[in-house]
């Protein structure tokens, strides 16, 4: 028997990197999923985002495990289409318990860009990490008051949204103040939720060896801004990056009732990065 068994998980950004990993192990411990992702490409953002064959990979895989999974295609920028897609599957899985909003885009400029390509980053990463984690759990919540069995929500943060990593152009700048701002979010919804055992947390990756941290865009970025907390070495535990499973790992817990009394925490899955500073 898994942690989770007869639970239902919607996951943003599921195509492939931590969203995918999530599903998948989630998808072990016995939930169905639901799953959602952009599938094409932000302009403002330097690196490829999901495809389409990404989207059918991940799909796959949880399929093998033997648990349901309905992907779709679907842009957390949009909350049409963010609550379309989570009413359909649960339509068709008739419940949800676990929340884990983890879509998101770092984009960073290593050359000099104009204001204009600032404010395009800054908005970009703004609508999608921030923007996108309130579309979710706004859509998210009704189901789980009306399940009336409490929840988990999990929100996918940074380090960046506890110590000052950032520079003064508009996409690293607004990764983390969207970062941070999560945190925020995460504490009044833990607050406002309690009462109805729906649990509200927030997760803070180190570098993660996905397309995200290991783009060339990104690894110019950070060998050029020592302010950043330098290249992805620097965390204290011997470890440069971490994989995607390790997040999912602390997302399992979080989910399960072995964290039924966790709410309003932010934690660090960061080789000890947020302690050094």
């Amino acid at each position: 028997m898994g942690s989770l068994d007869g639970k239902v998980a919607f996951i943003t950004g599921v195509a492939r990197g931590q969203g995918r990993s999530h599903a998948v192990r989630l998808a072990r411990e016995g939930a169905d999923i639901i799953g959602v992702d952009i599938c094409g490409d932000i302009p403002a953002n330097p690196y490829p985002l999901a495809s389409r064959a990404d989207l059918d990979e991940t799909i796959a895989l949880v399929e093998a495990t033997g648990r349901r999974i309905l992907g779709s295609v679907a842009d957390v920028r949009d909350f049409g289409q963010v609550k379309t897609a989570l009413d359909t599957g649960v339509a068709e899985f008739g419940r949800l318990d676990i929340v884990c909003a983890n879509a998101g885009i770092a984009p960073t400029s290593f050359d000099a860009v104009s204001l204009e390509t600032e404010l395009e980053q800054w908005n970009a990463v703004i609508d999608v990490n921030l923007s996108g984690a309130f579309h979710v759990t706004r859509a998210a919540i009704p189901h789980l008051l009306a399940g009336g069995r409490g929840g988990s929500i999990i929100l996918t943060s940074s380090t960046a949204g506890l110590v000052g990593l950032g520079g003064l152009e508009g996409g690293g700048l607004g990764y983390a103040s969207a970062k941070s701002g999560l945190v925020g979010m995460m504490r009044v919804l833990a607050n406002v939720l309690a009462p109805q055992s729906i649990r509200v947390n927030t997760v803070h990756p180190t570098a993660v060896n996905t397309m995200m941290a290991v783009n060339p865009s990104m690894m110019e970025w950070v060998q050029n801004h020592p302010e950043s907390g330098g290249p992805h070495l620097m965390n204290p535990m011997p470890v440069a990056l971490l994989e995607p499973e390790d997040i999912s790992a602390a997302i399992a817990f979080l989910a399960s009732d072995e964290a039924k009394y966790i709410t309003g925490v932010a934690l660090p899955v960061d080789a000890g990065f947020c302690n050094k500073l």
